[in-house]
């Protein structure tokens, strides 16, 4: 008879946590510190239902050789870890990460942020957190990424009825050349073993 818990299957909700380019990433059975700042208000309740999107696309260039034409190579030119939520919270301090995490000011009883994101696109730390784990009934798994910036295009609506503006958000992982190895130069994938 199968004795089987398949806890690698996970259909879980997840949160994303911004902070600092440098800042330490917390222990995945702890809480983050002071230097990582929650995206949404309420957490994982102020993103839409279509969940959090992990991606890693890439390009691979094939050769073919004038004698046949079948592939005999292959080289990765491009590749990128991409983040992607769509985030339902037009708190100012929310929407600054679509703004290039323009400054938030608060003058005579209004808060207000610029709407120009400038040349320079900022940079931050991501922690993307699951609070399941692939190997255990309890546990946590969490995405380290040491420089991303937020490259989404939101287009934002306003509209009657039940669907709320939302903010689409997708950051891309930037080389992290201090990384330990290569392969974790995008950052790194953790989660909690079980019980030995």
């Amino acid at each position: 008879m199968l004795n089987w818990t398949p806890y690698e299957i996970i259909a879980a909700p997840g949160s994303i946590y911004r902070a600092p380019v440098g800042t330490n990433f917390p222990d995945p059975d702890a809480a983050p510190g002071m230097s990582w700042s929650l995206i949404g208000t309420s957490g994982d309740l102020n993103l839409d239902e279509a969940g959090i999107g992990i991606g890693h696309p890439q390009t691979v260039t094939p050769f073919r050789p004038l004698g046949s034409g079948g592939r005999t190579k292959q080289w990765r030119t491009e590749e990128d870890l991409m983040i992607k939520a769509v985030l339902v919270d037009m708190t100012l301090e929310q929407y600054a990460e679509a703004l290039n995490q323009n400054t938030v000011t608060a003058v005579d009883g209004f808060a207000s942020i610029g709407l120009h994101r400038g040349i320079q696109v900022a940079e931050c730390a991501l922690l993307v957190r699951f609070d399941i784990s692939p190997y255990r009934a309890e546990g946590t798994m969490q995405y380290e990424v040491p420089r991303a910036s937020q490259m989404g295009q939101p287009e934002i609506t306003f509209a009657r009825g039940t669907t709320p503006a939302k903010i689409a958000l997708e950051w891309a992982a930037l080389l992290d050349f201090t990384a330990a190895t290569e392969a974790e130069r995008f950052g790194r994938l953790k989660a909690k073993l079980a019980d030995t």
